[in-house]
C-alpha cells in the first residue's frame, strides 16, 4: 500500500489549495465586477457571501468532524443528512451550491493514518478517472479538499449499497438474472482496476453501489401466518459502481499481511502465502453467492473455523498450499490436513461449519434453473478456486494490454475462450 509521509500529505494540500486560489471564480464580494462577470455571476448564482461555515466546533474523541444539519460545509456545500459512517469518518449528503446538485462527501476523521488513507484514496480515483476515456464502473470524484485538519472527498451521489438493499429487503436473494449482470460489471470493473495494477483489496457488498435508488416492489411467493403476502424489492436499474478505494494497494510496492474484510478473505491471506490480484477475484465469488443466497458464504470471526468452512463448500485444502503455509497459520493443520473438528473452539462452531453445502448444491436451492445454473456453478468454482488460475489469467490479459484503449473492456477482457472458464461466457454477455 502507498505510503505518504507528512510532508507529502501537507505538500499535496498546500498545492491544492494553491490551485483552488489560483483557478477559482472571483466571488462578487472579492472585487468589483466588470458588467460581463455581473451577468455571469447572475446566471451561475454563485455561492452567496451568508453562507459562511459555522463556528469551528472540537472534533469528537474518535476524531469525527462535528456538525448539525444545515451547517455549511465551506461556503460551497450544505449539510443535507449523514448517509453513512465507518472507521474512516462520515459520508454527508450535501447541496452543491455552485453546481446546483446533490454531492456525497466523505469527512475523514482528523488522525493521521485516516488522512494518508484518503490521500491514496484521492491519487486512486483521479487515476481511475484519468484512464477511463469517459465511462466507468468506478465512483467519480468531484473534487477534494482540507478542512478543519479533515480530508473532504466530494463524490457524485450514488444510491444504496448491494448490502443496504439486501438488508431493506429482508436478505431476500436477487434473482440470477440481476445476479448475471451485476457480476458482469463487477468484474469488469475489478478488470480495469488490475489493468491499472491496482488491487481494491476490500471488495464486499457494502463498497458497492446501486447507481439509481429507484425499485419495484413485487408480491413474493410466500405468505405470513395471517395469508398475507410477502413483498420484496428490486432495483429498477441493474447499474453498479465501486466505492472505497482507501485500502487500495498497487501491485508494484509493500503489501501489508492482512487485507479485505473477513467474510470475504482469500485463503492465502489467512494462510499467510502473500496476494496479489486473485484476492479480489475471490471476494467477488463472495459477493456473487451472497447475491444469490441472500446471505453471507463464510460467517465467522475466526482462522480455523473459516479454513473449515471453505473446505466444506470446496473441497480439501490442497497440499501445497499446507506446506507454504506460515508459522502464524501452521498450528491450524495436524499431519499434513486441517485440524478439525479437534481444534474446534466450539461445539456451536462445529454446527456452524456442518450445516454448509457444497457450493454447487447451494446455487441449486437459489431457485436457479437449466443454463443459467450450471453457467452460475461454473463460475462460481472458478472465482471461489484454490489455486485462483481464472485470476491469475485475467492478469495475464490485463499485462498483455494494458496499454490499449479501456473503452474496449468487453471485448477483451471477459471471453470464455480467453479464460476457459465454463459459464463465464453467458453469465457475462
Amino acid at each position: 500500500m502507498v505510503a505518504i509521509d507528512s510532508t507529502t500529505l501537507t505538500t499535496m494540500v498546500e498545492n491544492k489549495e494553491q490551485q483552488h486560489s489560483t483557478k477559482r471564480r472571483r466571488l462578487a464580494w472579492d472585487v468589483a465586477s466588470s458588467p460581463t462577470e455581473q451577468q455571469e455571476v447572475q446566471v451561475r448564482k454563485p455561492v452567496s457571501c451568508r453562507h459562511v461555515s459555522p463556528p469551528k466546533r472540537d472534533d469528537d474523541r474518535d476524531g469525527h468532524y462535528t456538525y448539525s444539519l444545515g451547517d455549511n460545509l465551506t461556503p460551497r456545500y450544505k449539510i443535507l443528512s449523514k448517509m453513512g459512517e465507518g472507521t474512516f469518518g462520515r459520508v454527508l449528503e450535501c447541496w452543491d451550491r455552485q453546481t446546483r446538485e446533490y454531492v456525497a462527501i466523505k469527512v475523514v476523521r482528523s488522525i493521521r493514518k485516516y488522512r494518508d488513507a484518503a490521500m491514496i484514496e484521492v491519487d486512486v480515483l483521479e487515476q481511475l478517472a484519468k484512464n477511463s476515456k469517459g465511462r466507468s464502473l468506478c465512483v467519480q470524484i468531484r473534487d477534494w479538499f482540507d478542512y478543519r485538519n479533515h480530508i473532504c472527498i466530494v463524490f457524485e451521489k450514488l444510491g444504496p449499497s448491494l448490502f443496504d438493499f439486501l438488508k431493506r429487503n429482508k436478505y431476500s436473494p436477487f434473482p440470477v438474472d440481476l445476479v448475471r449482470e451485476i457480476g458482469r460489471q463487477l468484474l469488469e470493473s475489478v478488470a480495469y482496476m488490475h489493468s491499472l495494477r491496482l488491487i481494491h483489496t476490500d471488495l464486499k457488498p457494502e463498497n458497492i453501489l446501486l447507481v439509481s435508488s429507484d425499485y419495484l416492489k413485487l408480491p413474493g411467493y410466500k405468505r405470513n401466518s395471517q395469508g398475507e403476502v410477502y413483498y420484496r424489492c428490486l432495483p429498477k436499474s441493474s447499474e453498479i459502481k465501486l466505492i472505497d478505494f482507501g485500502s487500495t494497494a498497487y501491485d508494484n510496492q509493500n503489501h501489508s499481511s492482512i487485507v479485505s474484510t473477513r467474510h470475504y478473505r482469500a485463503p492465502e491471506v489467512i494462510l499467510g502465502l502473500g496476494w496479489s490480484y486473485p484476492c479480489d477475484m475471490w471476494s467477488v465469488g463472495c459477493i456473487l453467492v451472497e447475491l444469490c443466497s441472500g446471505e453471507a458464504l463464510f460467517q465467522t470471526h475466526e482462522n480455523l473455523e473459516h479454513l473449515a468452512m471453505m473446505e466444506r463448500v470446496l473441497g480439501p485444502l490442497p497440499e501445497h498450499m499446507i506446506r507454504k503455509a506460515n508459522r502464524g497459520a501452521e498450528k491450524y493443520f495436524r499431519r499434513s490436513r486441517l485440524n478439525w473438528p479437534e481444534g474446534a473452539v466450539s461445539r456451536e462452531s462445529i454446527r456452524a461449519v456442518r450445516k454448509l453445502d457444497r457450493l454447487k448444491n447451494m446455487i441449486s436451492q437459489c431457485g436457479t434453473v437449466g443454463g443459467s445454473r450450471s453457467s452460475l456453478v461454473d463460475l462460481l468454482q472458478g472465482l471461489l478456486n484454490w489455486q485462483q488460475f481464472l485470476a491469475h489469467m485475467i492478469l495475464a490479459a490485463t499485462a498483455d494490454e494494458s496499454q490499449s484503449n479501456v473503452d474496449d473492456m468487453d471485448k477483451r477482457m471477459f471471453t470464455a475462450q480467453q479464460f476457459h472458464v465454463p459459464g463465464l461466457k453467458m453469465i457475462l454477455s
